[in-house]
């Protein structure tokens, strides 16, 4: 199983989009102390997931995400989910 999954960080007030084999273990590496965009804050969590069958699929949904460059957007996608 893979995951494509938002992060959102209240002390940034940023999101963070990627993907991953194994959900919880990344995000405990993004909640650590190191020098990439997500460190140093500590508080990210995750506002949005979907799973997929394979790694190229997943990555595949990540860069559509990333490409949109679109706060409204990435908002739009967390609150279909939760409805």
């Amino acid at each position: 199983m893979f995951y494509t999954y938002i992060l959102y960080s209240k002390d940034r007030n940023k999101y963070y989009v990627g993907s991953t084999s194994d959900l919880q273990n990344r995000l405990k590496k993004h909640n650590t102390n190191h020098s990439g965009f997500t460190g140093h804050t500590g508080d990210w969590y995750i506002v949005w997931f979907e799973t997929f069958d394979n790694l190229r699929d997943a990555r595949l949904k990540e860069k559509q995400i990333k490409n949109w460059k679109s706060r409204v957007m990435i908002e739009k996608l967390i609150s279909s989910a939760e409805s």
